[in-house]
């Protein structure tokens, strides 16, 4: 066996390189640099030790971004434990059901998330220990007597490159999350990648990441991303609301941005006078979800940079898929990165040409493992080397992937499958409409057709002559049997945590609508 450890990949070589000195964090006002993260991994990794946490054992973090997460995810799989980031936005159920499911001997949670859970510690079967990085209450630890005392120094376990790492739990839109399961090697083939090819990422670079550290993008983007290449991170724990992360653009001026189409909307709809805030950014980034085309013209307009467009998903690690600097395609997924290989298949496995709609399958050697006690599941998913996504892209002629939408989100309207994104997109592209969300509803014949949900920007008021002026506007734009038949104007659209829309919870209300 070959000694391999993702912890040592991401801070001591940095050190070996000469980068001790450097920053490798900034958070609030302090500056940490790779010398300063290495000696608290050490010291979280000892802490986790004397709590007799061994090797593939849990470890829980519900930790906004901030270094304590850092120094918890890296001490534990210096140890050969497994990190399981959580998402900071689910509820008790939610909380209880990961905690059983992982079998987590070790909880480390912020002071501000505690409530979260007490309400459920009595049903967590496995749970030995709590860390809070604040106040603790009795029978807890507070993060600072965890790692009071412990030495600065400790040796890496003798983990190969197939031990597992890391999970993160997928944000499924029905039953329960998924705990993906990764290897240490998956993080560094993953920032070694789109890193490299598309962001150009030099130790020089600041990356701040508006999306947080519990999902896979987030993950990415603030964590593997700047730490493999030596880079510096931006760690924010408020909300990513327009006016925190146009703060955090003007302290510290990151050269990389990371967000999601949602964010970048709003940025644009928070009436921003200075432009000069994004002085110094080189690439603004966006994944998580479709970017409507329209969007990527009004950013450049008004910023003069380009929004480029990525996906990937948590159990490639990744994004893999990504326009390019300078050759970005507007409203295009982009094309595959070196070291992946994508194909697009129908339902009986079957390569579709390009101009065909058919669901993406991917390989590449960050792909995960599988997922965490759940068989079946794992073998429709991962076939062989490639993994089934379960979204569904056509390919043009110059190789660029255009996303449709998942699998369950298509709808079938006169016996034609229409992309909601195609619909929401030709939609955002009225200067009423702020955000939109299309799902298929049945009409009085039991056939389906598209049903929009509009959230209208400020100082425009719901008619029955504008609901008429968007159907017709569709119809101007894209084949007509595409326009929606419905159109319901809300205050806000149903969102999960990465930002992108819960169309089920849409699906669900026109359900609930119909009943009554």
């Amino acid at each position: 066996m070959t000694f391999y450890n993702a912890s040592f990949e991401l801070v001591d070589r940095n050190i070996d390189k000469g980068y001790g000195d450097k920053a490798a964090i900034y958070y609030r006002d302090q500056v940490i640099s790779y010398s300063q993260l290495l000696k608290q991994v050490n010291k979280a990794g000892n802490g986790l030790k004397s709590l007799g946490v061994e090797f593939e054992n849990r470890v829980l973090l519900l930790l906004p971004d901030s270094p304590e997460f850092f120094y918890t995810f890296l001490g534990a799989i210096r140890i050969g434990a497994v990190a399981v980031p959580v998402n900071t936005l689910s509820r008790p159920s939610d909380y209880l059901y990961v905690l059983n499911d992982s079998r987590a001997k070790v909880l480390v949670i912020g002071e501000e998330l505690a409530s979260l859970v007490e309400p459920v510690l009595d049903q967590a079967k496995y749970l030995r220990h709590i860390i809070v990085v604040g106040d603790p209450k009795a029978g807890q630890l507070s993060y600072d007597s965890f790692i009071a005392g412990q030495p600065e120094e400790l040796s890496p376990a003798e983990t190969c490159a197939d031990d597992v790492a890391f999970w993160i739990y997928s944000s499924g839109t029905t039953g329960a999350p998924k705990g993906v399961v990764h290897l240490h090697h998956d993080i560094a083939y993953a920032a070694d990648t789109n890193p490299k090819e598309i962001l150009g990422i030099t130790p020089d670079d600041i990356l701040y990441s508006a999306s947080k550290l519990f999902f896979a993008y987030g993950l990415g983007n603030a964590f593997y991303y700047p730490l493999r290449n030596g880079a510096a991170t931006v760690l924010c724990p408020d909300r990513p609301t327009p006016d925190v992360i146009l703060e955090v653009l003007k302290k510290y001026r990151p050269t990389i941005f990371f967000s999601v189409p949602t964010s970048y909307n709003a940025l644009l709809q928070a009436a921003v006078d200075d432009t000069d805030v994004f002085r110094g950014v080189r690439i603004c980034y966006s994944a998580g979800e479709s970017l409507p085309e329209i969007l990527f013209t009004r950013w450049k307009e008004k910023f003069g940079l380009e929004i480029i467009e990525g996906w990937g998903c948590s159990e490639v690690c990744n994004t893999i898929l990504s326009n390019r600097p300078g050759a970005a395609v507007p409203g295009s997924a982009g094309k595959i990165l070196t070291g992946y290989e994508a194909r697009l298949v129908d339902e009986d496995g079957n390569i579709v040409p390009k101009g065909e709609t058919g669901t993406l399958q991917v390989k590449g050697d960050s792909v995960a493992a599988s997922y965490w006690n759940q068989h079946e599941k794992t073998k429709d998913s991962f076939v062989g080397h490639w993994f089934t996504t379960g979204d569904r892209f056509y390919q043009d002629e110059d190789d660029n992937y255009w996303y449709v939408g998942r699998a369950d989100d298509m709808i079938k309207a006169g016996g034609i499958y229409v992309s909601p994104i195609e619909v929401e997109s030709t939609i955002m592209k009225h200067d009423s409409v702020l955000e939109c969300g299309v799902i298929g509803k049945k009409d009085d014949n039991g056939l389906s057709k598209p049903q929009a949900f509009i959230v209208l920007k400020e100082g425009y008021q719901d008619s029955q002559q504008l609901e008429k002026e968007l159907k017709d506007f569709v119809k101007e734009k894209i084949a007509h049997y595409k326009y929606p038949r419905w159109i319901q104007f809300v205050s806000e659209l149903p969102k999960g945590p990465t930002g992108k829309i819960q169309r089920y919870k849409l699906r669900n209300l026109t359900e609930t609508e119909n009943k009554d």
